[in-house]
């Protein structure tokens, strides 16, 4: 049967079920679902992996709610885009530069290749982690080695892009065998709570508070580290504090945007307007986004967050813990831990020497600032005063005397420090040893990592060449779809040059957070397509039902532009991103409102 007369028989079911209502409809429904797993399959990918793993590691199960708002936040958004596209048959560019602004038109479609671009560069480093980590003996962790693995990971994936638009049986037996990998780590998971609660005794009561929203957990440390803060010094507690809700922070806006990312809303419509879905699927359309794509996330995401939690969460090994600085080192967490425990220890000696510094001695320090400087605030002086002094007292320390400090701290300020370690693969990989020891859990925690990864590559540059097709005159579209995957795939390949941090898991987390900021410009627009009568006409929701759907959307654009805005306060902190965010955010405002005024003096002129 040809592909528009498989089509028409799925439109000519779905009328006949809604007909005949009931189990009819549930019936078809599930039969003809589609584009929700392949949304799916972008979200069940490395980025909602390592935010998953990560809440868990920081917060235990306390934090299991921020995953479902994320997902149901989407799932209204992906919802409303379908309702739009399916109603108008409109390709969503053409329909929101037409009969909206074109400028958050060319916003979406820009910053969805950003997003593409940007989301590139984790999973080339998930990929080598899982690599180096857990399925080769190691390869070496030099840049040239990061390069070299992820040019022949950029060179498979761009194979197989081209595969996928022939359609190939290669392409289809590949896309079977990435499916397995990935379903072979969801099921490795799910089957960890399983045996836990069977054998450990899991506090089923706890793990459904989690899912009960904690907005307190943006300002203060959550899970067992409360315990633990509470056995710390009081003087120390809000150093410890601030370490634990800075990093929480970057995890949680991490999570919740990895739910469903700006390129996703891309590529919903789009697959749904390739399958010849019109005005009839709108229904079938919300069926697939919920138990497709929300449901599999939900129950994923969950089961993650529960096996870190049991294997990281307030657990540190017991070399970590000794007092013996050599066998403290033998630890495979020290040195994730080592830059927390020295700014730790400065803490204490510029305290101390503080305590017992002359008005001379001080007086002498602030002459040699400049008077701009000497004009600072009392508390301000002193805190840079107590840094200048740690990090004189710290120079005076040899490196076994460091370590033999770090040694002697109490128990409970170690667990904190283990909780700020960001693990990368091979350490996370002991989520899965309670089910299937430690060798086959390195096994297939590489393999899950790897899949997730690659598979995450080939989609994202897929998409990028799509909005440079969308971008490009009708004879270029193919030239441009290529352009469009290679560019995505060279920037993300070329990740070893930007990042240099010690966990490539944790690039994940804070690429996430540029996701973040991107989102709302695509809950704003599609909240504008829902209100809009001269694109809907006769479609566009009326009386209760407009209601519900501007409650539903005005909070799902609310959760965005706070995520966002949290996003951006935390890179105003720095010197170089602040001033840059700042002038982007300002200059896109202003031309948003330039969009939206000669719009509407362009429809002046046409009545």
């Amino acid at each position: 049967m040809s592909e528009s007369g498989r089509v028409r028989e799925n439109r000519e079911m779905l009328v006949s079920a809604q007909e005949r209502g009931g189990l009819s409809i549930l019936a078809a429904y599930t039969r003809l679902s589609g584009p929700g797993w392949l949304q799916s399959a972008i979200t069940l990918g490395g980025g909602s992996l390592t935010g998953a793993l990560f809440l868990g590691v920081l917060g235990g199960t306390s934090m299991l709610w921020l995953q479902l708002i994320a997902i149901v936040m989407g799932v209204i958004m992906l919802s409303a885009i379908s309702y739009v596209t399916l109603s108008t048959g409109k390709r969503p560019f053409q329909a929101i530069n037409e009969y909206i602004n074109p400028v958050l038109g060319c916003g979406w479609l820009l910053a969805t290749s950003a997003a593409n671009m940007i989301w590139c560069m984790p999973q080339f480093s998930l990929s080598y982690d899982a690599l180096d980590k857990n399925l080769t003996g190691g390869l070496g962790g030099s840049l040239n080695s990061k390069l070299a693995t992820s040019a022949v990971l950029f060179f498979a994936a761009l194979i197989l892009v081209l595969l996928n638009e022939r359609r190939g049986l290669a392409s289809k037996l590949f896309d079977l065998f990435l499916k397995a990998l990935v379903g072979m780590i969801v099921v490795c998971f799910f089957g960890v709570v399983v045996y836990l609660t069977l054998n450990q005794g899991l506090q089923w009561q706890t793990i459904l508070a989690g899912f009960v929203p904690n907005l307190n957990q943006w300002n203060e440390p959550t899970g067992r580290v409360v315990e633990l803060l509470q056995q710390t010094p009081e003087s120390l507690r809000a150093f410890w504090s601030g370490s634990i809700v800075a990093q929480q922070r970057d995890v949680m806006i991490g999570a919740a945007a990895t739910a469903v990312g700006i390129n996703m809303t891309f590529l919903l419509p789009y697959s749904m307007l390739a399958r010849g879905w019109d005005k009839p699927f709108r229904g079938l359309a919300r069926f697939d986004l919920s138990t497709g794509m929300a449901i599999p996330y939900l129950i994923v995401t969950s089961c993650v967050v529960i096996a870190a939690a049991f294997s990281f969460h307030g657990k540190v090994d017991d070399a970590f813990l000794s007092n013996d600085p050599e066998v403290m080192q033998t630890s495979n967490i020290f040195g994730g831990a080592q830059g927390v425990l020295t700014t730790r220890i400065q803490k204490q000696l510029g305290s101390e020497a503080l305590s017992s510094v002359s008005a001379a001695e001080r007086a002498a320090w602030l002459g040699t600032l400049s008077e701009k400087d000497q004009a600072l605030p009392t508390e301000v002086l002193d805190a840079r005063y107590e840094s200048a002094l740690a990090l004189s007292q710290w120079g005076k320390l040899s490196e076994t005397e460091r370590v033999a400090r770090m040694a002697q701290l109490p128990e409970a300020e170690k667990r904190l420090a283990g909780t700020l370690v960001k693990r990368d693969a091979f350490q996370l990989a002991q989520s899965l040893a309670p089910l299937l020891g430690e060798r086959w859990a390195k096994l297939i925690f590489g393999l899950g990592v790897l899949g997730m990864g690659f598979s995450s590559i080939i989609i994202l540059m897929l998409i990028n060449g799509y909005v440079f097709r969308e971008l490009a005159p009708p004879r270029y579209e193919k030239l441009a779809h290529l352009l469009g995957c290679v560019v995505a795939g060279l920037c993300g390949a070329l990740w070893p040059m930007i990042w240099k941090g010690e966990s490539q898991f944790w690039l994940a987390i804070l690429t996430s957070t540029f996701g973040a900021m991107l989102l709302p410009i695509a809950y704003i627009t599609f909240f504008f397509m829902m209100n809009s009568r001269e694109l809907l006409g006769d479609e566009k929701p009326r009386g209760l039902s407009l209601i519900v759907w501007n409650v539903l959307m005005a909070c799902s654009v609310a959760g965005a532009l706070v995520a966002a805005g949290s996003a951006m306060s935390q890179k105003m902190k720095d010197e170089v991103a602040g001033p840059t965010i700042i002038g982007i955010t300002v200059f896109f405002g202003l031309m948003v409102l330039v969009g939206f005024a000669a719009r509407s003096r362009r429809s002046e002129s046409e009545t």
